[in-house]
């Protein structure tokens, strides 16, 4: 197949476009700056061409997209906490780009061509059921969640048009996630984790009965690598959004894997401090257990427990 990824040079581009190349795809990253060829896939070189587009220009959303595409993933974006300080940076970039860059795709790519949008559990917010679905009214606190529901209602059009064949992946936090803190509201969830098994002190904004809904790098690339196999008739064609599956765990458990994987030197480099009232108030709007019966029934699958996610991490710094 031929594949396009926006938003190439961040982790979740960067671990899809490794997963892909070694399957034997052709795959084209995309971002703002030229990404790179993921190390792991580096033998596959040959079948990556990587892009610096800004998306927002429609010259730049035309150049990377042509009628031989199979599958777009739509990764780009402004996360949680960075579109809260910058609002206009958050609309330019979340909302913008992507109604471009899906108004190029209508024009260039032929009929029924899969899109793949990264949506999160953010567009909920308070008050909810005790139990949120796809069935659940989204009522966001942030304009991230904002910005991310509006493009799922342009997904869900699109689709039933006949112009892709969409859908919103609804991304629970993802930990634990390697490389540099991000400016996401719940880039702390990976920073316990990672920055204490390389040695380093990291800070803590929650108290031990916080709880988050949370998901593995490694659940999270299987079901990316599932909706290649997914027909457009798999659900109705105006509503295309999927919570993916995910495990709740306490900051409590959090540190309790930590411990379990790194030792109690580990632990004590986790530092307590105090989030800001603006992240805290986005931080306890987000839901922290769903109903994912529909995404089990589409064939994703979840995470068994949050300690295989930090051995996981632990792993990979070995192999480096």
């Amino acid at each position: 197949m031929q594949i396009l990824i926006t938003g190439a040079g961040g982790f979740i581009g960067q671990l899809l476009a490794e997963h892909l190349l070694n399957a034997g795809h052709t795959v084209t990253l995309v971002d703002i700056f030229k990404p790179p060829i993921p190390a792991k896939a580096s033998a596959h070189s040959l079948s990556a061409t990587c892009v610096a587009a800004d998306l927002s220009k429609p010259s730049d959303a035309t150049s990377i997209l042509s009628a031989s595409l199979s599958t777009i993933y739509i990764f780009h974006g402004i996360m949680s906490a960075g579109s809260e300080a910058d609002f206009s940076l958050g609309y330019n970039v979340n909302l913008h780009s992507t109604t471009n860059l899906l108004s190029q795709i209508r024009q260039s790519c032929k009929p029924g061509v899969r899109v793949v949008y990264a949506s999160s559990t953010a567009i909920y917010g308070q008050p909810l059921p005790s139990m949120p679905s796809e069935a659940t009214v989204p009522t966001p606190s942030s304009s991230y969640g904002t910005q991310k529901v509006m493009i799922e209602y342009l997904i869900n059009d699109y689709t039933r048009r006949g112009y892709i064949n969409g859908l919103s992946l609804r991304f629970p936090t993802i930990s634990v996630r390697p490389g540099k803190p991000t400016q996401a509201a719940s880039s702390w969830m990976s920073g316990i984790i990672r920055e204490p098994l390389q040695g380093k002190e990291s800070s803590l904004p929650c108290g031990d009965d916080f709880k988050a809904w949370i998901g593995s790098p490694r659940m999270l690339v299987r079901c990316l690598m599932k909706t290649l196999d997914m027909e457009r008739d798999c659900m109705p064609l105006h509503v295309r959004q999927v919570n993916l599956p995910g495990i709740t765990v306490s900051v409590k458990e959090m540190l309790q894997a930590l411990e379990a994987v790194g030792g109690k030197k580990a632990v004590g480099l986790v530092k307590r401090e105090e989030a800001s009232e603006e992240i805290r108030n986005m931080l306890d709007s987000w839901p922290t257990e769903f109903d994912v019966s529909k995404a089990l029934g589409l064939g994703f699958e979840g995470d068994q427990s949050f300690k295989s996610a930090v051995q996981d991490f632990a792993d990979s710094l070995r192999e480096q």
